[in-house]
Parts: C-alpha cells; sequence; structure tokens
C-alpha cells in the first residue's frame, strides 16, 4: 500500500469529455414527458466501501437528485435538475469506512486508530432514502445477466443480488500492517491496540523489515508517536521505495527524511533468519539475523513486505489483465465487447491502469464512473446525447508522510520535501480530514448544497 495522498491540483490530472451516441439496453421505465419523474428505481451496486466506491455511490446519488456532485473538482456538467429514482447499495467484507493512508499512524496511535475507523451504520453520508450498505464478500458476477452472489459476513450464507450497474471497487488483498485484517471496528481496535502495546513495551526496540512506502511511513510514525524508543528499518535494496518507477533523487531524499526523524537505516541488508529468544526478565525479544552475519536483538519485529493481491476471483478471466486487474475503458467501463460494457464499470487499486496506485486517484475515478453512468442513464431514458468524461493516463507520482515531513515527486515538480508539503499533501492527520471532507461523509446528504 503506498500511503499518500494526491488531491491538490499541481498532483491530478484534467479528465477529457467527449459527445458519442450508443445503443444501450437498460431496463423499461416509465418517464413523464417534461418533469424527469421516473416509476423504477435503478438499481446500482457498488462493491468495495473504501474510497473509489464510496466516491462512485455518492457522487452518482447527487447526480440522479439532479444536483451538482460533491467532487466538484471533476464534474463535468453539475446538476441536471432531473431526479431519478435509484437505489445504490454498498457491499463490503468491513463493517465500517477505513482510512487506509492512515494505518501507519493507526498503529502508533491509539486515539487516532479509534477515528480512523467510522462504521458504515455512524457515516453520516449514507444516511439518505436510497443509499444503503451491506457487509459481505462478492462470491461471483455474471456480467451478461447482471446479478451478483453475495457471501454475508455475519451469517456466512449466500444470496443474489440483480443490478442495473455495478461498480467495482475491491481494492487489493493486503497483508498487515498495510491494512488491518479484523473485519470490524471492534476487533479491529482490539487488533491496533495488542500492536501497540507491544510497540511500547519493546525493551531493546522494534525493528521494522521492509523500506517500501509502507515500511517508510510504519518506522517514522513509530518514532514521531514514541520518539525514545529505539526504532530501525532493515531494507534489501540499496535505496528504499525501490520498487517503485520513481527517480533516485526522490528515494535518497526519502532515506535522508527518515535518518532526521531518529530511525536508523539499514539498506542492502536481507534479513535471513527472525527467531524468538529467550530473555531474562520473560519480555519479548527477538534475534534477527542479516545477510552479512550481523544480528539485531529486539523486543518487536514488524514485516512491512508484501505483495498485494488483485481481489477479482469473482471475475471471469476474459474481463482481466495477465496480473489479475480489470481491463477498463478510460471511460471507467469494462473494457469488452459485450453489450453490457456500459453496466459494468470498475476503480481505484482494483483497474488496470497506469500510475502508482493511490486514493486520490481512486476518488477521481469513481467520480467519473458516476458521471458517465448518469449519462448513460439519462440517454436510456430521456435520447439525450451522453457527454462522457475520460480518465487520462497517469505518470508516476506520489507522497509519503516520514514523520513530521513529507516527500513528494511529480513529473511537474520533481521532488520536494519538508514541512509545508506535509501540510499542503495530508495535513496533521495523514489526509484523513481531506478524504472526509472531499467525499463528504460527514454531511447528512439533506444538507449538502445544491
Amino acid at each position: 500500500m503506498v500511503f499518500h495522498l494526491l488531491l491538490r491540483r499541481s498532483f491530478f490530472y484534467s479528465p477529457r469529455i467527449f459527445s458519442t451516441r450508443q445503443s444501450l439496453s437498460l431496463r423499461t421505465y416509465t418517464s413523464k414527458a417534461g418533469m424527469g419523474s421516473i416509476e423504477v428505481p435503478i438499481k446500482v451496486l457498488v462493491i468495495g466501501g473504501s474510497y473509489g466506491g464510496l466516491s462512485a455511490a455518492l457522487n452518482l446519488y447527487d447526480y440522479c437528485n439532479g444536483k451538482e456532485a460533491r467532487a466538484r473538482l471533476h464534474d463535468p456538467v453539475g446538476g441536471s435538475g432531473i431526479v431519478i429514482p435509484v437505489e445504490i447499495k454498498v457491499v463490503d467484507e468491513r463493517d465500517g469506512y477505513y482510512h487506509l493512508i492512515g494505518s501507519p499512524l493507526a498503529l502508533a496511535s491509539e486515539e487516532y486508530a479509534d477515528k480512523n475507523w467510522v462504521r458504515f451504520a455512524d457515516l453520516p453520508a449514507l444516511k439518505a432514502p436510497g443509499l444503503s450498505w451491506a457487509q459481505g464478500s462478492i462470491v461471483k458476477v455474471d456480467t451478461e445477466k447482471n446479478a451478483a452472489t453475495i457471501a454475508d459476513t455475519v451469517s456466512g450464507k449466500e444470496y443474489d443480488e440483480s443490478y442495473d450497474y455495478l461498480v467495482i471497487a475491491t481494492g487489493l488483498r493486503r497483508q498487515w500492517p498495510a491494512v488491518p485484517q479484523s473485519l470490524t471496528k471492534k476487533a479491529y481496535l482490539a487488533e491496533t491496540g495488542k500492536h501497540i502495546a507491544e510497540v511500547k513495551a519493546a525493551k531493546e526496540g522494534v525493528v521494522v523489515i521492509g523500506g517500501g512506502a509502507v515500511g517508510v511511513e510504519v518506522a517514522a510514525e513509530i518514532k514521531t508517536v514514541e520518539p525514545t524508543q529505539k526504532v530501525t528499518l532493515v531494507h534489501s535494496r540499496d535505496k528504499l521505495l525501490s520498487s517503485e518507477p520513481l527517480p533516485d533523487e526522490f528515494k535518497d531524499r526519502s532515506a535522508e527524511v527518515l535518518r532526521e526523524t531518529g530511525v536508523e537505516l539499514i539498506v542492502n541488508e536481507r534479513v535471513t533468519e527472525n527467531v524468538e529468544v529467550e530473555s531474562t526478565d520473560g519480555s519479548p525479544r527477538y534475534r534477527v539475523t542479516l545477510s552479512s552475519g550481523k544480528q539485531i536483538f529486539t523486543g518487536k519485529v514488524i514485516f512491512a513486505i508484501s505483495k498485494s493481491i488483485p481481489t477479482t476471483t469473482f471475475m471471469s478471466e476474459s474481463t482481466l489483465d495477465a496480473n489479475g486487474f480489470i481491463k477498463i475503458h478510460n471511460t471507467m467501463n469494462l473494457l469488452t465487447d459485450s453489450p453490457t460494457a456500459r453496466s459494468h464499470y470498475a476503480v481505484g487499486d482494483i483497474a488496470s491502469w497506469s500510475g502508482i496506485k493511490r486514493c486520490g486517484a481512486a476518488m477521481a475515478m469513481g467520480h467519473i464512473a458516476a458521471a458517465n453512468i448518469h449519462q448513460v442513464i439519462l440517454q436510456a431514458l430521456f435520447g439525450t446525447e451522453p457527454t462522457f468524461v475520460e480518465f487520462p493516463e497517469v505518470p508516476p507520482m506520489i507522497a509519503i508522510a516520514v514523520g513530521k515531513k513529507a516527500v513528494c515527486y511529480s513529473p511537474d515538480n520533481g521532488t520536494t520535501s519538508g514541512e509545508e508539503d506535509l501540510q499542503k499533501m495530508f495535513r496533521d492527520d495523514l489526509g484523513w480530514s481531506i478524504c472526509w471532507n472531499y467525499m463528504q461523509l460527514g454531511v447528512e446528504w439533506t444538507t449538502t448544497v445544491t
């Protein structure tokens, strides 16, 4: 997981808009000429309740209620004034919205951890007629029949859900500590609470293994929250973030800023062994052996090495690329010749698209999918010519929070770092308030601006 926020204009991109007329199939609706009233609600199923999924659901809800979308930065049209009855259902394995970018701080601060997970039942933005959520996972999607099979997380029972439009925003399967493995907020707080207690109690310090964005940010946040705790980061390559397509200047600056926080950095060393050993007082103690033969004794070991896996086992192989990501057009709908192509969309990390995976792009893709679904609906109901929004190719760009500074890179601005970068990209809460406000998650729909 790359923990960063790229919502600022300098890190974003301008979607292109184009018009086209297509013959589309849709359920039969009865409309009252000139009034924009439709008798049968349109059913939209959104799989995934994180950045991309919530962005798609909430922006589409705005559009279908005739209002300007809340993501005004990418709004191609504005409010149509036409109210279209819609039922939008969000399905997610978790019981709430989890701010993924905040994971490093959530693993160091119990106060922040509690804030970082908001149950869907407590989310003001979802408390609107026509919006609902369910905790479950997708077993199968039949794109020809517009039907999905869902396994209820609590009961384990499967049920079928039909839809007119499907938005897939399931993201990637990531391991701890990139994301919590718990599916409820209660279990998550117990999970993070145990981890934080172990970090605080580690008598010989903490060793973080892996120098990707996860490892760098986890190590930096622990050192920032617990400045007296010894923190060591071990990375197998000579430069941090070695797997990312980024210039050496950015990687070198990241290492420099990390060292400034007080984290000890060991590079070009692989961990060959990690074993628990006996301590004199019974406290946890581990011996970490490196490829050079050097040994480190520590009270806590955090593995920040894992490969993210696309969560697309429920999709037909014909819809996936060689790596398991969903193939899409630049209008977010599936890249297929099927007549149902304009009924199926994929956004966020699960989509096969250029650029480093990040939440800013996921929210933008969710909004663009919502705008284009709305255009398809208007065409089917009223015969209007759709104005579709295209998502551009995205060059590598990134921002990581390293203690009290951020290190950023974009093709236009090059590498920058400092406290101002942290405030611009993350503020004081690892982007929690920026994402929360951008999607207006704390605002009940009836009070949003028309």
